[in-house]
């Protein structure tokens, strides 16, 4: 029994912010029937590599989910569509700004539900018929400009990281529409843009233009308001160090034998990042003449947050990833967890592998329609 169970869920959405939305829902014990065309959500063919005939990116946002084709460009799928809606407790899309109602589908249709519309720049404003793709949001937003080495050449982050945001931020915003719902009665629609959420997602990078006046810039790992805090190359690899106080900064300095920084003028943030050029050449020679293991035992022993740099199976390999359980068996095959850890009465679990295509269309006419279509 989850905590949504008894929910319904009409997934209009492709490729990841909505389905990753949805996705969610269904963890939480939500019936999330995903509307398809008949060729299909476009990231079932995202592969190599593939799991079962569709891409590992298919599998990673749609879970839990059941499947049914439904043509919207015949008057039989049309009218399908309403009554689905007419069933629904929440509606997910992300069509084009615009294109639900060239559907046929006016906000009467909304009545008491929840409307989660996803777009890339919202319903209103001059770019609101403009398509939105992640890497296309994060040149737009801010991220690139913020991201990469110092001297180097634009970067993106390495996942689709606004939709994932986006999705994030649906999900939120669905839950306290039916918290609203179930206090009222009253559904209502939620306007989210990748747009919107990449803006708000800048969150310090922002708050340091608006009080400074000043553009951030590509820093590469390091950090714009805290020194050291980044990577350095060790005798054998990279690690992150990451000081974040004063106290910190003190142990450092004792750690590495740095006598040269411990001055008043460094003891506070401030005076660091004054002196952040000089911090980092003076510890980075010092660093690069013990291997990684040393660095880390001696940083963490003495209370200064330190870890290593691993690649994908290196952290799902860690210790603290099995024993959080942050991989899923779904139909055989792996699958990651969902986050959200409910320590007693509605666990987030996953209730089915991601759907073939058009599995369940009958299964679904018969649950939700009885049968009609």
């Amino acid at each position: 029994m989850g905590a949504l169970t008894g929910i319904r869920v009409l997934d209009l959405s492709r490729v990841l912010a909505g389905p990753w939305a949805t996705q969610m829902l269904a963890d939480l014990g939500a019936d999330v029937v995903k509307v398809e065309a008949e060729w299909g959500d476009d990231t079932r063919k995202w592969g190599p590599p593939f799991i079962d005939g569709d891409a590992a990116y298919f599998h990673s946002c749609n879970r839990g989910k059941r499947s049914m084709i439904l043509d919207l460009k015949s008057e039989e799928g049309l009218q399908c569509l309403h009554r689905l809606i007419d069933r629904a407790d929440v509606v997910v899309e992300n069509f084009r700004a615009g294109t639900l109602e060239k559907l046929g589908v006016n906000s009467d249709a909304f009545e008491g539900k929840i409307l989660c519309r996803i777009s890339g720049y919202g319903q209103t404003g001059p770019r609101s018929s403009e398509p939105g793709y992640d890497i296309a949001l994060q040149a737009m937003t801010g991220i690139m400009s913020v991201t990469g080495a110092a001297e180097g050449e634009p970067a993106k982050v390495g996942v689709a990281w606004i939709d994932v945001l986006t999705g994030m931020t649906a999900g939120n915003g669905i839950l306290a529409a039916l918290f609203h719902r179930e206090r009222t009665g009253q559904g209502q629609t939620i306007d989210l843009s990748l747009f919107d959420v990449a803006l708000m997602a800048m969150v310090n990078q922002a708050q340091n233009w608006i009080a400074s006046g000043l553009d951030p810039t590509r820093m590469g790992h390091a950090h714009p308001n805290i020194v050291p805090y980044q990577a350095f190359r060790a005798k054998d690899d990279w690690f992150i160090l990451a000081c974040g106080n004063d106290t910190q900064f003190a142990s450092v300095c004792l750690v590495t034998g740095a006598d040269s920084l411990q001055r008043p003028e460094l003891s506070e943030n401030a005076g660091r990042l004054s002196a952040r050029e000089e911090i980092i050449q003076t510890l980075s020679d010092i660093i690069r003449h013990h291997p990684v293991a040393h660095w880390i035992a001696e940083f963490n022993r003495h209370g200064v947050p330190c870890t290593p740099i691993l690649s994908i199976s290196e952290a799902f390999g860690d210790a603290q990833a099995i024993a959080r359980e942050a991989l899923w068996d779904v139909g055989g095959h792996d699958s990651v967890a969902n986050a959200l850890r409910f320590m007693s009465k509605t666990p987030a679990q996953p209730s089915s592998p991601p759907p073939k295509l058009g599995e369940h269309t009958m299964e679904v006419i018969e649950d939700w329609l009885g049968g009609e279509q």
